[in-house]
């Protein structure tokens, strides 16, 4: 601290010490501070960093499936950016051969399975939302007991095979028909419906089979999206239930071809596609073009879902 001389007298007086600079504060946002550059500049690189971890392994997937043979020997199996495209191992797995054939399998035991699940998950979770019918209590103990015990392999195999249904698709789609999960948002959807409506449809003399049909159903299209989303996919990614109660390998879906081919590696020959040639694309091709194939149905229905999405997931969540 410096001094000074005060004029006209001998005494010393103490200087006033330097201001400082002001700091700079951070702009607020609905009473939340708002994160500054550096803070900002941080968590792009690490969203950045994050994204091409996901997106670089799904690009070099479809580009070795499109890549000629040549550049995909070249490059040892794997290529992130094909300096060509070549069709001729999406030509031979569509060619009518068990890839194909699975694929219809699969398109089939969704569709289906989606439907039936929809159709038995909707009905159950009406019922079990209406308050003082006869056995809801109790229904609704048993869906939720379910959801803690699982009935385990050996039973599931040995009640499949009891109803005929060994090497059958419906093996695929009946065990796995109902979820007590999806059964409870459904539930907790249509307990949020107002009542006055329901009681308005009452007086006017509506049963309670048009109740469901032209007013539940009518208003539940967010949480039907995001349960069918669910089945969807569920039906679409199972294998463990084909490697179980399928032994005929025509009726194999894609998924349990995705695990016979490319992860157990097993070598695809011209047999297995159908076709007579003496050159087949790489393994690798086959075997990426399978996958691609096996992906790209989902990521083409989920944005047409996507809007329903939150919607849906948040059925139950809050209450008011």
């Amino acid at each position: 601290m410096t001094v000074t001389e005060e004029p006209g007298s001998g005494t010393v007086a103490p200087a006033e010490p330097a201001s400082r600079a002001p700091r700079r504060r951070r702009a607020v946002v609905d009473g939340v501070a708002m994160p500054g550059p550096a803070e900002r500049t941080a968590k792009a690189v690490v969203l950045t960093v994050a994204c091409a971890l996901v997106v670089l392994p799904f690009v070099g997937i479809v580009s070795t499936s499109l890549a000629t043979p040549e550049q995909v020997t070249r490059a040892g199996g794997f290529v992130l950016l094909p300096t060509g495209i070549d069709l001729s191992a999406y030509r031979m797995i569509f060619a009518g051969g068990v890839v194909s054939q699975a694929l219809w399998v699969s398109v089939f035991v969704t569709a289906v399975g989606t439907a039936v699940s929809l159709a038995l998950t909707t009905t159950l979770g009406w019922a079990l939302s209406r308050r003082g019918a006869f056995g809801v209590r109790a229904m609704l103990l048993l869906v939720l007991v379910s959801l803690l015990f699982n009935p385990g392999m050996i039973p599931s195999y040995l009640v499949v095979q009891r109803l005929g249904l060994l090497d059958s698709l419906w093996a695929l789609i009946i065990p796995t028909s109902v979820s007590a999960f999806n059964v409870v948002v459904v539930r907790a959807f249509f307990v949020q419906l107002p009542h006055e409506i329901i009681d308005s449809a009452r007086i006017d003399g509506a049963t309670e089979w048009q109740l469901f049909r032209r007013i539940g159903l009518p208003l539940s299209k967010p949480v039907l999206a995001v349960v069918g989303l669910f089945y969807g996919v569920g039906y679409w990614n199972a294998f463990f239930s084909a490697l179980l109660y399928i032994s005929d390998a025509a009726k194999w879906p894609l998924q349990l071809v995705l695990r016979t081919y490319v992860v157990d590696g097993t070598q695809l020959g011209s047999q297995d596609l159908g076709i007579d040639a003496a050159a087949l694309p790489p393994q690798t091709s086959l075997q990426m073009a399978i996958l691609v194939v096996s992906v790209v149905p989902v990521l083409l229905v989920y944005p047409f879902l996507q809007r329903h999405f939150a919607k849906g997931m948040l059925t139950g969540a809050i209450k008011g």
